[in-house]
């Protein structure tokens, strides 16, 4: 596991000072080595992560929103694939978040992440998420249209105004017990453009490939903004931002592993106890089971 001063150069829980380009997208905190001890450090996580999800589903108790932002091909679904490897599919669910449905459409831009929401006990991915309301509607403005808000309310402070919803919305998960655990993988220009012709020019990928990707990777100076400006409004202590180097998936995926256990491991889920009369009942269950 990686240790905890790593993981902590990585996480804001206070944006106003944070700029994008201080940080390096294939940044490692000069970690350099080789594949297979990566795999087996990856390993070592996955492995203790998984029994902190059968505690946390036996618990009952709280709940465990991870929320994964970026850009095409900065590795959100490898992230999900390899840190989620080991953890038991009846306490984990992925909500990827496409373009909205006309239903979705018609109600509030959070509503649609509010029915997603992981249950007590569980641990719930956005593959992307409500963020996009102020990522990719900012960057495409006509999206907005398309949301039919009252014309008097669509102002220049509604990004902002955005910013301070979700927070409120995740201040309100916190108080509830659904901790947010949220991860920008921040990718480079040149790394994002490798990984699309990948995706061109391997058939085992060339499925995930999608047209637009080309025209979204030319908006790239406005999304840089938007990015920056959404951690610097939405990193709070409630629910801070790890803006996370995606250059080298096998860091990336250290850090996302590292960070969701450390998270869990303060919670410190517990199985539940059995009360004296449950104890005594077991104890004649095992010996009617053990007679004869």
């Amino acid at each position: 596991m990686l240790p905890s001063d790593i993981i902590k150069r990585y996480r804001l829980r206070k944006g106003s000072e944070f700029r994008l380009a201080e940080i390096d997208p294939a940044d490692t905190c000069g970690i350099d080595i080789e594949k297979d001890e990566a795999k087996a450090l990856l390993a070592e996580g996955v492995k203790c992560l998984a029994a902190l999800q059968e505690r946390l589903y036996a618990d009952h108790t709280y709940a465990i929103l991870v929320v994964l932002q970026g850009l095409d091909a900065a590795g959100k679904d490898s992230v999900i694939k390899h840190v989620m490897s080991g953890v038991n599919p009846q306490g984990c669910e992925v909500h990827p978040f496409k373009a909205p449905s006309q239903l979705e459409l018609d109600h509030d831009f959070l509503w649609r992440a509010g029915v997603a929401l992981p249950r007590r006990g569980h641990i719930g991915i956005f593959n992307r998420s409500y963020y996009e309301e102020v990522l990719v509607v900012r960057v495409h403005p006509e999206l907005l249209a398309r949301q039919n808000l009252p014309p008097k309310l669509v102002t220049t402070t509604i990004w902002r105004e955005r910013y301070e919803d979700i927070n409120a919305f995740e201040r309100h998960l916190a108080r509830n017990g659904i901790v947010p655990l949220k991860f920008f993988l921040h990718v480079s220009r040149k790394e994002q453009q490798k990984r699309l012709l990948e995706r061109i020019d391997d058939p085992a990928k060339q499925w995930k490939f999608n047209a637009a990707d080309v025209g979204e990777s030319k908006l790239w100076d406005q999304y840089m903004q938007a990015y920056e400006e959404m951690v610097r409004g939405t990193a709070t202590e409630d629910a801070p931002w790890y803006v996370v180097p995606a250059d080298h998936k096998w860091f990336t995926r250290l850090v996302v592993a590292a960070a969701i256990v450390e998270k869990l491991e303060a919670i410190d889920p517990k199985f539940p106890k059995l009360d004296e009369a449950a104890l005594r009942d077991l104890a004649a269950l095992r010996a009617a089971l053990t007679e004869g």
